[in-house]
């Protein structure tokens, strides 16, 4: 039966396993070896076996077979660094995007293009934009509209600048948990009206985090009755 040439992590070639084995890859496979033992993984007569085999081996494939089960030899996970929201102007598209909610509602969400230009138009209802599995097709995004006894209510990922430049009659605006913009990521410009509605602008819910007296309360079991 043959068996997979992939090598241990820390023990193995860094090339083809047909290469001849150095001294010092065999040190690293007696250290292996050793402390399997003194762990318990390996009984005397599998590591007197073992040491055998490893008196004998001449290419790292030989030495391989001797640690396979002993080590993790699955590959290291390659390191990513952090990235913000996608941007891909590839495929972008010139017409706005259009979303109308009279008495009743429009949303977005999930996996989506936003487009460079979006109006918006709520009366007596609502428009949803969750951006958070979303590429952004320009570097800027203007949404502009009219929520009039309504409102826009939109989900950013971490990353994005948001520029309320909206106007409030008996109505208005929040922003909040958006966080710290990406340098070069998107930015989202929100111009327009909000009559006796409202527009919201929410980033990732921040991690939970007991304060002292959040906490003191806790560990004295006390609750607060709501009337």
């Amino acid at each position: 039966m043959t068996e997979n040439t992939v090598e241990p992590s820390g023990v193995g070639p860094v090339a083809g396993g047909h290469l001849r084995a150095a001294d010092s890859d065999r040190d690293q496979v007696s250290t292996v070896l050793s402390t399997a033992f003194a762990e318990g993984r390996l009984s005397r007569e599998e590591y007197d076996e073992r040491i055998d085999g490893l008196l004998a081996a001449k290419t790292f494939d030989d030495l391989v077979g001797l640690t396979r089960d002993l080590v993790d030899v699955r590959p290291a996970p390659a390191t990513v660094a952090p990235v913000g929201p996608r941007i891909d102007m590839v495929a972008a598209s010139d017409e706005t995007d259009r979303m109308i909610a009279i008495f009743s509602g429009a949303e977005r969400k999930g996996v989506w293009r936003v487009r460079r230009r979006i109006e918006s138009y709520a009366i007596f209802g609502g428009v949803d934009l969750d951006m958070r599995e979303a590429t952004f097709e320009s570097p800027v995004t203007e949404i502009t509209g009219v929520w009039c006894f309504g409102g826009l209510d939109i989900k950013v990922p971490a990353g994005v600048e948001v520029r309320d430049q909206t106007t409030g009659i008996f109505g208005g605006s929040d922003v909040k948990n958006v966080g710290e913009p990406t340098p070069g990521g998107p930015v989202l410009v929100i111009k327009g009206m909000a009559i006796f509605g409202g527009v919201s602008v929410k980033g990732p819910r921040p991690a939970k985090r007991w304060g002292a007296t959040a906490l003191s309360r806790r560990s004295a079991g006390g609750h607060h009755s709501h009337h």
